[in-house]
């Protein structure tokens, strides 16, 4: 069984003339211990709710796993291994979810698949803990991860393990493949840690010094981690990278290049496998068939759901729900009663402040938003009343108290500590699972340490949200360290990433809605420190469909128009802002009605939602002929696909001092504003 992963993993990687083959021929036994007796899986149906999770952290092995999903019977041909690397292939150069059946996670960019498994097996205890009920436990399975020495060296392990100590994930399982064995060769000059040890100080049990290439043994060991209630399992498996190769074995020249021709036919007589490439003797497939022992557990899973159906039928049909990541009947309604709400009282308040006041109405009427910050809740405001904070007791357990509706619930609202990376990986993870919206809080300059995450979230195509405050230098005295400046236009690069920069309490409660309805793709929210007043949604006779509250949710829209200072002229000039800047444009607009110089006031809080609108939506907000100004602290260069004449930004770093001093120093004044559109209208 093992042979044949090995060969597998062989002839792909020899056929592709690239790629990894190293792991998979490492890992191989490792491999048949898992998956030959412990995984819960069902290869005829890969979403059956209550299967085993599994995760390739060490991605690059990605022969691995499509051997594994080939041999067990998942619908992955072998024309598909024989397509390894291939343009449109099943069988990309890593793990994507969402192409491969089988594959819970995309996974390359090293130490996040752990970092994901650590958040699935979080969803299930959470899952478990919510709905299950005394006789009838529906949500019951493991989550099981592969790594290796460069999962272990990325600090972003370091960050999800710990949590997932603290959160005593004890169906979560993890087998380190410790070959010793990297890119440049042997990692002992500077890889030196003490792996179990640093894992019994996160909390975790750790099997350590396991034979690797003894199938037997590796499954005692997964045995002994399944019966750990209160603690993650670490399985440390001592293997050899290219098991069998004479020459390559317990190199780095195993690790991420083909073995060549001679040296398969030389591994190929080493391990007694006399087949050709491809071909795989009917009693090996046999031997790894897991579709009908997958059918009897998805039968005997599906008769216990149906007693706990007949017993329970709101709390199944409410894990059905969440699972299918549909949302409540009532989100239309709840959407609305936040956005007149704002719209009703036209607080004064930071927009940070205004995400908490749409978070209580969303987080109320969605039991699965499960939100979190990085050691920064009271600077976030992520929680509410409705998402009490998660606590595990000694013996493990989610720990219960009461909502703002009385009921008694698990934690909702998670301390991740200073851990912006694990954060974001962790919630991929999550969403990835099912049953849960993840969101999550902290500084917008720390977007940079949870980037690649985000970028992962985006082409998995994940409803995640980033709730990223502070978000300019109207945080004042911090200075240049935390003050974002090209944070916003970065972001907005991500591909399938939904920026939104909301200037008041009503678009920033449109900009949780839409969120919370982008089911494929993550968004981030970039909010003020600093109070932002309400602007009232006037309507636009020029652009009537292209105006007040229903507008907002198209990215840009018509905010101001020259009648509504009091000037009845053809407009000349259109002011584009977002955010704070959008009461800076609506000052510096009056400004220029006094110097009868017609302006309209775009507010464009989101441009990755408005640039996939209609040309003609486009042209009625920004029409064609009329020189556009920009108006946003941070950086400029994104804002010239808008064929702006001009635009108020800031293309330096901030400095310390108070907000209005910043203000001032740099330009962000309704004077500044006003001169600029009047210069590029003398133009």
């Amino acid at each position: 069984m093992a042979n044949a992963i090995r060969a597998l993993a062989m002839d792909a990687v020899q056929a592709a003339n690239s790629g990894h083959p190293g792991a998979p021929m490492g890992m191989a036994d490792i491999a048949v211990a898992l998956w030959g007796g412990h995984l819960q899986h069902s290869p005829s149906n890969p979403h059956w709710i209550n299967r085993d999770r599994f995760v390739l952290s060490n991605g690059h092995g990605s022969m691995l796993i499509y051997a594994l999903l080939h041999l067990t019977g998942y619908k992955l041909p072998m024309a598909e291994l024989k397509n390894f690397r291939q343009l449109h292939s099943k069988t990309a150069g890593h793990p994507e979810v969402g192409v491969t059946p089988g594959v819970e996670t995309t996974t390359g960019p090293l130490g996040q698949g752990i970092s994901n498994a650590v958040g699935m097996a979080l969803a299930e205890k959470l899952l478990a803990k919510e709905f299950n009920r005394k006789g009838h436990t529906i949500i019951d399975h493991h989550t099981y991860a592969f790594l290796g020495d460069g999962c272990m060296m990325e600090g972003i392990s370091h960050e999800a393990c710990a949590l997932a100590g603290a959160w005593k994930l004890g169906k979560l399982i993890a087998l380190y493949d410790d070959n010793g064995i990297s890119i440049d060769g042997k990692v002992a000059p500077w890889f030196i840690d003490n792996t179990a040890q640093r894992f019994m100080a996160y909390g975790w049990n750790v099997i350590d010094a396991v034979d690797g290439h003894d199938a037997a043994a590796v499954s005692q060991a997964i045995a002994r981690a399944k019966t750990s209630s209160n603690k993650p399992t670490l399985i440390v498996c001592k293997t050899s990278i290219g098991k069998g190769s004479p020459n390559r074995a317990n190199t780095s020249k195993a690790h991420g290049e083909p073995l060549g021709t001679e040296e398969i036919k030389l591994t190929r007589e080493a391990l007694g496998w006399p087949h050709a490439p491809f071909v795989i003797p009917k009693d090996v497939y046999a031997a790894w068939d897991a579709k009908a022992a997958g059918r009897e557990r998805e039968k005997s899973w599906n008769q216990r759901f149906a007693a706990y159906k007949a017993a329970h039928p709101a709390l199944a049909k409410e894990l059905q729900r969440r699972m299918k990541g549909e949302l409540p009947k009532n989100f239309v309604q709840t959407a609305v009663n936040a956005v007149v709400a704002a719209d009703t009282k036209r607080d004064t308040v930071a927009s940070r402040k205004a995400s908490q006041i749409a978070l209580e109405h969303f987080t109320a009427g969605l039991p699965e938003m499960l939100g979190g910050s990085a050691d920064l809740t009271g600077s976030n405001l992520t929680n509410t009343p409705s998402t009490p904070a998660l606590r595990m007791d000694a013996a493990g357990e989610v720990v219960q108290s009461a909502d703002a509706q009385g009921h008694m619930v698990g934690g909702r609202h998670i301390n991740y500590g200073v851990r912006e990376f694990g954060m974001a990986a962790i919630m991929n993870g999550v969403a990835l699972h099912g049953g849960f919206i993840p969101y999550g809080g902290t500084f917008l300059t720390f977007s940079d340490y949870s980037r690649n995450a985000i970028r992962m979230a985006a082409l998995m195509k994940l409803r995640v949200v980033h709730v990223f405050t502070h978000d300019s230098i109207g945080l004042g005295e911090d200075g240049p360290t935390h003050q974002s400046i090209e944070h916003a236009a970065s972001l907005r690069l991500i591909p399938n990433l939904d920026v939104w920069r909301p200037g008041d309490t009503a678009e920033t409660a449109v900009a949780w809605t839409v969120a919370l309805r982008n089911n494929t793709k993550p968004t981030a929210l970039l909010l003020s420190r600093q109070n932002i007043a309400y602007a009232p949604k006037n309507e636009s006779a020029a652009a009537p469909s292209a105006c007040g509250l229903d507008a907002i949710s198209k990215g840009a829209y018509v905010l101001s128009e020259p009648v509504d200072v009091g000037l009845k002229r053809k407009t000349q000039a259109v002011l584009i802002a977002t955010g704070s800047e959008v009461q800076l444009a609506l000052a510096a607009q009056k400004l220029l009605a006094q110097r009868k110089i017609a302006a309209r006031v775009v507010s464009m809080p989101s441009t990755t939602t408005f640039d996939v609108q209609s040309a003609e939506y486009k042209e009625s907000v920004l029409p064609k002929g009329l020189p556009r100004v920009a108006v946003e602290m941070g950086c400029s260069g994104g804002w010239w696909k808008y064929g702006c004449a001009a635009v108020v930004g800031i293309d330096t770093y901030g400095e310390s001092a108070p907000a209005p001093v910043l203000f001032q120093h740099f330009g962000f004044t309704p004077d500044n504003v006003a001169e600029t559109v009047q210069a590029a209208l003398n133009k």
